[in-house]
């Protein structure tokens, strides 16, 4: 009985959760025929068993022998032993992908009678001192969680003689690298090597590093690790080896095409450690084996619809495939390569929107340079270097280069361009506090360039010309010096780094591709979405961001236009109806404008809401609730809403307008209300605020045009916190974190709420519009949570319509 662990060739590639993502794409392609190294996979149930127990789980080690055994028979191979000796990479392989956070030891297998087969089997003593050296100095690392040996020992690998007596090299290096380590040892047995990489790799799952990258995307912390054991193909054998990572598009800019880089005479870390430049595919592989990874990517990608990250080796001119995965992509590309998948017929409309996010759909609308100051940095020569563009985006910053300092000086409210000569896993937190990256060596597939991508965050890598002085804290390029703090910029698509900082641009128009993508959400949501406005200028912005409305507030405008103050002075004044005139006054000339630009689309206003907590100062409600009590519930003045109805009628032009009152419970109150508006071409309705509202929503709606819920509003009535720390990172990323929430309510919606929302979806059947507010950045769950419950109909800030409509997409279509 195997309980832990499978063949690849026995595996379900569907079972991901089990095998891990890396297992999974394995199983696939070996049971697609390509040349794939044999293997098998221990499950994370064991991963999930062994952090539970601080031990292996019973039986784990006796299959894992049973398996090793089957591996040697099916490569032809001895495991500690020739005639040609077995070694084996130990990886991690979580189900959700987390590149480069968990660990990996490569050349695993080695004793002293492994080392002599293996140079007796490729007749070359320094490759086998060069795979002594890696696995010795992977293994310390990761397992005993030792320092690298350093320069001392690649001086000595570097010295062997390639005919030299193996047993001898073997006894030099082994010796030199134990020399490294402080009271401990590498085992010489190999498999004892073996039960401590595994133990290794289910131990990196809780590591600091990984942590944090899953806090940050959200990943469950109970899922667990796959390892992944597999024998070993060799890159650094000869001149005609090497190892790669290859894209079946460009994941910087969704073109069409193989994209990825190859180093000669290296192994796989080689490539994403960023410590060498690699060279493009491309130009670097020989012909035939370029002409047989194209095919086999080609099928990969029709076979899986998705752009593919996949990792080769070449073993003396032998193509081995060593893992596929979903590409990580920059925004910009996730937007092309989802439309033209389903341009291209390999995806349906579903599945290539599954593949954007609306963050990532944000971040395709963010700002960027004002052209005029890039020409103007190039002619004044301050372009001081250009590597290679890994993650598009313009920014600029304080130059930091050190990633706690990263942290804490945006977590003082700078933004960080975060300079490296190489990332590392250990400098993440720095990352994801950074608005840019650069660091000096590395290529598209390294970390820096990798992690970036998942982040979305401007990088720029292998700026060769740059030399970080950590311990003098600057930066010195081609002659030049810039100290930590110096302002920077960072063209993330040209590669460039510029002293200095730049003023941003307005952001630039929608892609062509992502109005192909937003069109095919629309049409499977089948659902409004109305933009919120507040001046005439914006009215343009929402209509080109695909809004079929419009939403305001008679209090947002007057803000806006400075004209506020004058709204109170009115409502301060004790003088009746002069003052409401007054306030009818103010509405119109404000109003005229932002209605004009409106034109024929709909426009929704919110009345004066004189308790809004979010504007508690600029109303002076205190002094106002004070002198007139009244005001405090929502029709305690009638004529104050029916001065609001007159100026939006004097302003409305040829707009459909509607007036929504905010912190309606009641029946009664509608109907009041509706008296109020009877007679008025401008509609009436109610905001509904509180968990009473939501019970009577079915008899408030039956008397009013419109029904507005404000789910932020609710959700916080509900939670009993102020509404306006549902817009804020603190204090309730702290109470998350501790486990005191069952729900964010920022991110979904409670279950409290939800049922108070099944009563509102049911006033649609009053024939009144029922719409659902949301302030702020929009959460997918969310929109997902209120499209399963019926409504069809959202009013979002202007920045979220692209991103709710993706979203509204992938909720009717999932």
């Amino acid at each position: 009985m195997t309980a832990f662990t499978i063949a690849f060739d026995e595996a379900d590639p569907a079972d991901v959760d089990r095998l891990g993502g890396k297992g999974s794409g394995l199983a696939r392609m070996t049971r697609q025929g390509l040349r794939v190294p044999p293997g098998y996979v221990i499950g994370t149930d064991a991963c999930r068993a062994y952090l539970g127990a601080s031990s292996l789980p019973d039986g784990l080690v006796d299959e894992v022998r049973g398996r090793l055994a089957a591996l040697e028979s099916t490569a032809g191979k001895t495991f500690g032993g020739g005639p040609v000796p077995l070694l084996l990479s130990v990886r991690s392989g979580a189900p959700i992908s987390m590149p480069g956070m968990m660990d990996t030891i490569l050349n695993l297998g080695l004793d002293r009678a492994a080392a002599v087969a293996l140079a007796e089997a490729t007749g070359d003593s320094r490759f086998v001192a060069d795979v002594v050296a890696r696995f010795h100095a992977m293994y310390a690392e990761t397992v005993l969680d030792a320092l690298d040996p350093g320069e001392g020992v690649d001086a000595l690998v570097a010295a062997v003689d390639p005919g030299e007596d193996p047993g001898a090299v073997y006894d030099r290096i082994w010796a030199a690298c134990e020399e490294t380590l402080l009271g401990e040892s590498v085992p010489a047995d190999p498999r004892e090597q073996l039960v401590g990489a595994i133990e290794a790799v289910f131990r990196s799952w809780n590591t600091r590093r990984a942590r944090t990258y899953r806090d940050f995307h959200g990943i469950p912390h109970d899922l667990g690790t796959a390892v992944v054991v597999q024998s070993m193909v060799f890159g650094n054998l000869s001149d005609d080896s090497g190892s790669g990572v290859v894209f079946t598009r460009n994941p910087v800019t969704g073109e069409p095409g193989l994209f990825g880089e190859y180093l000669a005479h290296s192994q796989g870390e080689d490539v994403v450690a960023g410590t060498r430049t690699p060279d493009p595919v491309a130009e670097a592989l020989a012909p035939d084996v370029l002409a047989e990874l194209r095919a086999t990517c080609d099928g990969l990608e029709r076979a899986q619809g998705d752009v593919l990250d996949i990792e080769f080796t070449v073993e003396r001119g032998t193509l081995y495939l060593l893992q596929v995965r979903s590409a990580k992509r920059t925004p910009e590309a996730a937007v092309r390569i989802a439309a033209d998948l389903v341009a291209e017929g390999l995806a349906a409309p579903a599945a290539a929107l599954r593949g954007v996010s609306a963050e990532q759909v944000r971040q395709v609308q963010r700002p960027g340079f004002a052209d005029a100051d890039v020409a103007r940095a190039r002619a004044e020569g301050r372009v001081l270097t250009t590597g290679i563009g890994a993650c598009p985006g313009q920014v600029s910053g304080v130059l930091v280069l050190d990633p706690d300092r990263a942290g804490e000086r945006a977590a003082a409210g700078e933004d960080v361009v975060l300079a490296r000569t190489v990332t590392s896993p250990a400098d993440l937190h720095g990352m994801i506090a950074a608005q840019g990256i650069v660091t000096a060596t590395g290529g598209s597939t390294s970390h820096a360039a990798v992690v970036a991508r998942a982040l979305g965050t401007t990088c720029v890598v292998g700026a060769g010309a740059l030399r970080v002085d950590e311990t003098a804290r600057t930066l010195h390029v081609d002659g030049r010096t810039l100290h930590e703090g110096d302002e920077v910029s960072l063209d993330g698509s040209t590669g460039e780094l510029f002293a200095g900082r730049f003023a941003v641009s307005t952001p630039a128009a929608a892609t062509g591709a992502l109005g192909d993508l937003l069109a095919m959400a629309s049409d499977g949501a089948g659902a409004e979405v109305l933009a919120r406005v507040t001046l005439p200028s914006d009215v343009s912005d929402a209509r080109d961001a695909g809004a079929s409305g419009l939403v305001t507030a008679i209090d947002d405008v007057l803000v806006a236009t400075g004209h506020l103050d004058g709204l109170v002075s009115h409502l301060l004044a004790d003088d009746g109806a002069t003052a409401l005139d007054g306030v009818a006054d103010l509405v119109a000339t404000e109003f005229a404008p932002l209605l004009a630009a409106a034109g024929d689309v709909e426009i929704g206003v919110r009345a004066i809401d004189l308790v809004a907590d979010e504007a508690r100062e600029l109303l002076q409600q205190t002094a106002l609730t004070t002198r007139h009590p009244e005001l405090t519930v929502p029709l305690g003045r009638p004529a104050l809403v029916e001065a609001q109805l007159r100026g939006l009628e004097r302003a409305a032009g040829a707009a459909r307008v509607h007036l929504a009152v905010r912190h309606l419970t009641d029946a009664a109150e509608a109907a009041a209300l509706r008296e109020l508006g009877t007679g008025s071409p401008v509609g009436v309705g109610a905001y509904v605020t509180g968990p009473r509202a939501a019970f009577a929503a079915k008899e408030i709606a039956a008397a009013g045009d419109v029904l507005w819920v404000e789910v932020r509003t609710l959700q916080a009535a509900v939670f009993g916190i102020p509404a306006r720390h549902l817009l804020t990172a603190e204090p309730l990323d702290g109470y998350v974190r501790r486990g005191l929430l069952s729900c964010d309510p920022r991110v979904a919606l409670d279950p409290a709420v939800e049922d108070l929302l099944v009563r509102v979806a049911a006033a649609q059947d009053a024939g009144c519009r029922v719409g659902m507010r949301l302030s702020g950045r929009v959460s997918e769950q969310m929109v997902a949570q209120l499209y399963a419950l019926g409504f069809r109909r959202f009013a979002v800030d202007v920045g979220e319509v692209r991103p709710v409509r993706l979203a509204l997409g992938k909720a009717a279509l999932q």
